[in-house]
Order: C-alpha cells, then sequence, then structure tokens
C-alpha cells in the first residue's frame, strides 16, 4: 500500500507532521507538499513560471507551487510509480459547504482523484491545531477502514473529512453529510499603503446559511466527525432540458 500525503498549509504545517506519523506505519507514504502557506488555491496549477522540487531534513519533499501543482508533479513523473491512495491534511481550519470550492486542501486530493485515485481531504474544524493528536488519531482510523474496503476494480472515489477540535474521548462517531452553505463573505477590508495606494483584502467567510441536520456543519456542531462525498461534475442536470429548450426558444431551432 503506497499513500501520497500532501496539503495547502506547507510541509511545515503541524497538521502535515501529524498525518505522516500517524499513517507512517499504515502505509509506505511520501510527502511532498507546497513550500508555503497556500490557502484558498483550489485547484490552480501554475503553468507560466518553472517550478521546483526540494528535500526537507525530515525526507518531506516541497515544491514552490500550490497543492495541486504538488500532487500533479508528484503523479505524473516525480514518484515513479502510482500512490494507491491520496491524502490531503490535515488542515488548519474547516473545509465544509462552500469552502470546499476554495480549499487548498480539497484541491490536492481532488488532483489525486482527477488521476482516478482514491483521495481524502482531512481538516480540523477550528484554527490553532488543537487537540491535532486525537484528529490524527482519526484520520489513521478512516484510512485503515478505507484500505480494508478497497477491491482493485473499484471507482475511485473523494471524501472531505472535517473533524472536530476535540479530545479523541470526546469525538463522536462518523456522520456521511451534505455540505452545507454558507452566506456570502463579509465585505472586502480595504487600507491604504505606504505609497498611498489602496489595497483590498478578501474578508472572513460568512457564517454558516444551511447548517441543518444532515450538513457537516451540523454534524460537526453536535462532535461527530463529518465525511462528505465528493464530485467534480458540475454540470446542472436538472436543468439541462430547461436550458435545451430555452436556447431553441431563442435561436428558432428545435434541441437536436
Amino acid at each position: 500500500m503506497k499513500i501520497l500525503i500532501s496539503n495547502d498549509d506547507g510541509y511545515q504545517a503541524p497538521g502535515i507532521v501529524a498525518l505522516y506519523e500517524a499513517l507512517k506505519d499504515v502505509a509506505e507514504v511520501e510527502v511532498v507538499a507546497p513550500e508555503h502557506n497556500n490557502s484558498a488555491k483550489s485547484n490552480a496549477l501554475t503553468l507560466h513560471s518553472p517550478l521546483y522540487v526540494h528535500r526537507a531534513a525530515n525526507g518531506f519533499r516541497y515544491v514552490n507551487g500550490t497543492p495541486a501543482d504538488c500532487v500533479h508533479i508528484a503523479l505524473t513523473g516525480l514518484l515513479g510509480y502510482r500512490p494507491d491512495l491520496v491524502v490531503s491534511g490535515i488542515n488548519n481550519g474547516a473545509n465544509m459547504g462552500d469552502d470546499t470550492i476554495y480549499s487548498g486542501t480539497v484541491g490536492a486530493a481532488m488532483e489525486g482523484y482527477l488521476f482516478g485515485i482514491p483521495a481524502i481531504a482531512f481538516s480540523q474544524t477550528e484554527k490553532g491545531w488543537k487537540h491535532l493528536d486525537a484528529a490524527a488519531a482519526r484520520a489513521r482510523e478512516l484510512v485503515e477502514q478505507m484500505i480494508s474496503h478497497r477491491t482493485g476494480d473499484a471507482q475511485p472515489w473523494l471524501l472531505n473529512v472535517n473533524i472536530p477540535c476535540l479530545p479523541q474521548a470526546q469525538l463522536k462517531s462518523v456522520k456521511v453529510c451534505r455540505l452545507g452553505r454558507r452566506h456570502a463573505a463579509e465585505p472586502v477590508i480595504t487600507q491604504t499603503s505606504p505609497r498611498g495606494e489602496t489595497m483590498y483584502w478578501i474578508g472572513a467567510a460568512g457564517p454558516a446559511m444551511d447548517e441543518s441536520e444532515g450538513t457537516d456543519f451540523h454534524a460537526t456542531a453536535q462532535g461527530h466527525v463529518s465525511v462528505t462525498p465528493l464530485k467534480v461534475d458540475l454540470s446542472d442536470h436538472e436543468r439541462l432540458g430547461y436550458w435545451a429548450q430555452s436556447m431553441a426558444q431563442r435561436t428558432g431551432k428545435g434541441p437536436s
């Protein structure tokens, strides 16, 4: 069993170190992670500047690029083999609801999934690495469960996991959930630079809008570990017929 680990907080982040320590005797583990924090980089790939790979004193390899860059490079030549699982995290903060669209943690896992490899993104629900040991232990449990249930001809899957910042004894069972929704982000923050230019900082994420039972927000608030299966197909299948009819009416041609 071979596992590739990445993240978006950078190769020196406590979360990725804890994840590596938790998984290193479960399988053959390689770490390829960003050199610096790359939060909210989603699935971005670096196309217009060179990427370099270096090895840290602890054996981790790091890249001057995005989380998706790290996984992409690893899978297309750096490793020289195809891992059985891609694991991303443990992220410093939640990736629930709309966060998953922006998340570099999810982006790294999704890059593995796009290459046909099962993948898991792990996050803690709060920043600060509180009870990181408990989160790492729960991550190991989930990885071991996935390994024991995998089959050679199974389709790849992508799981988004959020773990409450609680001691191991207080963490409740896993709940499979749908994504919740957030309100729009807080207003942009403006400042004036020393040269008199206006600077803009993206505002904080909005509060939960849909945190009803069955969502990841609700499950983690109750102390459960939320697991949400994700897919990449963004097609609005339910409204394909509507748009086909609408386009036909506007062009005067029937749907083909």
